[in-house]
C-alpha cells in the first residue's frame, strides 16, 4: 500500500455555500438542486489518476436503463479532465449542479469522455515516471458508471452530493503493461454526514488513513505535509454504525483507532497537531501469488483484533496474468478505542505480529480466503483458483 502525498487542485470544497435554484411557488411542482462534487481516496503506485467526466446523470428509478425516461444530466460547457489524487484530505471538483423536483433519487452515472488517438481522456502516471498511459474505460463512455445511493432533494434547499472515487481499487493492471479502469465510487450527500479529522507525525505525512466499517474501507485520504488528515463525508453513526480509522504506511506498524463516531454537522477529533499519532517503524515483507485471470479478483489483507478484522492493504490481481503482490507491516497494529479524552493510547496487546488473512473477492462474487505468516519473510504462493 504506497500512500504518496499530491499536490491538491484548486477546487470547491464542499463547504462552500451553493444557491439554491429551485422555487415552488404558483402551484408548480416543487423543487430542490442537486450540487454535485467528486473526492478521491488515496492511489497504489501513481503519480496522477486522470478520468474526464463529460456528464453526470441522475434518475429516481435506480432500476432505469439507458435510455428510459426520468434522466436529468449535468452537462459541463467542456468534458472535465481531473486528477484524482489531488482530491484528498476533503478537497473537491465541482462537477456541475441541477434543478430537480423534490423527492428521493436512487441513481446516478457518472459518463466518461472516450480516449482518441494520442489525445488522453483517462489516463494513468505510474510513480517515478513522467508518461501518461491510457486507462481503458469500456463501459463508462457509453452508459455512464452507475451508482445506486437513495438521496432526498427538499424544495426551496441545495443538496451538495460527494462522489468518492477509491482510485487505488479502481486501476487494474493488465497483462500488456496497459491499464483498466474497474470503478469503485460511493455517493454521499453532505447532509446526513459528518467529519473525523486527525494528526499523525509530521515525519509520517504522506500516510495512507482510511475510515473502515466491518472490515471494508469507506472512504480513505491522505495525511498532508503537517500531518493533518480528514474524513469530511462520513454518514452518521446512527444510521450505520461507528467507524475505524486504520493508518497505514510503508516501513511503519499499523495504527488503528476503534469505534469512532460520527454525528451530523459536527467534526470528530481523534488526534491533534500538538498530540499526534505516533507509529513505530516495522519491517516490511510481501505477499504475493495468482489468482485464476478470469476471476476479474480483488485481494484484502487482513488483521483479526479482538475479533473484528480490519483491511491493512488491498489490490487487484492482473486482468491478464491473475498476479498480485501486496508490501505489508510484520509488526503488531497499534490498537485503541475512540475516547474523546485524548490522546488516545495505542498498544498491540493480543495482536500476534505478521499473521494475515488474504481474501480473493471475485467479480461474481465468490470468496476465498487463505491464512498467512510474513513474520519470517516474503510469502510467494498464495495462489487462489476459481
Amino acid at each position: 500500500m504506497n500512500g504518496i502525498r499530491k499536490a491538491m487542485l484548486s477546487a470547491v470544497c464542499a463547504s462552500m455555500a451553493l444557491a439554491a435554484c429551485g422555487g415552488g411557488g404558483g402551484g408548480s411542482t416543487p423543487t430542490g438542486t442537486v450540487n454535485v462534487q467528486m473526492t478521491d481516496a488515496p492511489s497504489c503506485g501513481f503519480d496522477h489518476v486522470y478520468v474526464t467526466v463529460s456528464q453526470v446523470r441522475i434518475n429516481a428509478n435506480s432500476g432505469a436503463g439507458d435510455n428510459d425516461t426520468g434522466w436529468t444530466t449535468i452537462t459541463p460547457a467542456t468534458p472535465q479532465k481531473v486528477d484524482l489524487l489531488a482530491l484528498t484530505n476533503g478537497v473537491m471538483s465541482t462537477l456541475g449542479q441541477a434543478t430537480l423536483p423534490a423527492g428521493q433519487y436512487q441513481q446516478v452515472r457518472l459518463v466518461l469522455a472516450q480516449n482518441q488517438g494520442n489525445a488522453l481522456a483517462n489516463s494513468v502516471v505510474v510513480s517515478g515516471s513522467t508518461t501518461e498511459v491510457a486507462l481503458a474505460t469500456p463501459s463508462a463512455t457509453q452508459s455512464g458508471l452507475k451508482i445506486i445511493r437513495p438521496f432526498d432533494v427538499a424544495a426551496n434547499s441545495t443538496v451538495d452530493l460527494v462522489l468518492d472515487f477509491n482510485a487505488c481499487k479502481s486501476v487494474v493492471q493488465q497483462g500488456n503493461g496497459s491499464y483498466a479502469l474497474k470503478p469503485v465510487i460511493t455517493a454521499t450527500p453532505t447532509n446526513v454526514a459528518g467529519v473525523i479529522d486527525g494528526y499523525v507525525a509530521p515525519a509520517q505525512a504522506g500516510a495512507a488513513v482510511y475510515a473502515e466499517q466491518n472490515g471494508k474501507v469507506v472512504s480513505g485520504t491522505l495525511a498532508d505535509g503537517s500531518g493533518h488528515f480528514l474524513f469530511s463525508t462520513l454518514v452518521q453513526s446512527s444510521t450505520n454504525g461507528n467507524y475505524d480509522i486504520v493508518i497505514a504506511q510503508p516501513n511503519e506498524t499499523t495504527g488503528i483507532i476503534t469505534s469512532v463516531p460520527v454525528v451530523v454537522g459536527t467534526t470528530t477529533h481523534v488526534s491533534t497537531a500538538s498530540q499526534p499519532i505516533t507509529l513505530p517503524a516495522s519491517t516490511m515483507h510481501s505477499i504475493s501469488g495468482t489468482v485464476t485471470a478470469s476471476a476479474d479478483a480483488s485481494l484484502r489483507a487482513l488483521q483479526t483484533v479482538s475479533g473484528t478484522a480490519y483491511e491493512i492493504g488491498s489490490a487487484n490481481a492482473n486482468l491478464d496474468t491473475g498476479a498480485y503482490t501486496m508490501n505489508l507491516p510484520v509488526a503488531a497494529p497499534m490498537v485503541g478505542p475512540y475516547s474523546n479524552a485524548l490522546p488516545i493510547a495505542l498498544t498491540a496487546v493480543g495482536v500476534v505480529a505478521g499473521q494475515y488473512t488474504v481474501e480473493a473477492d471475485a467479480a461474481s462474487g465468490a470468496t476465498q480466503s487463505s491464512a498467512v505468516n510474513i513474520t519470517r519473510g516474503d510469502q510467494s504462493s498464495v495462489n487462489f483458483s476459481f
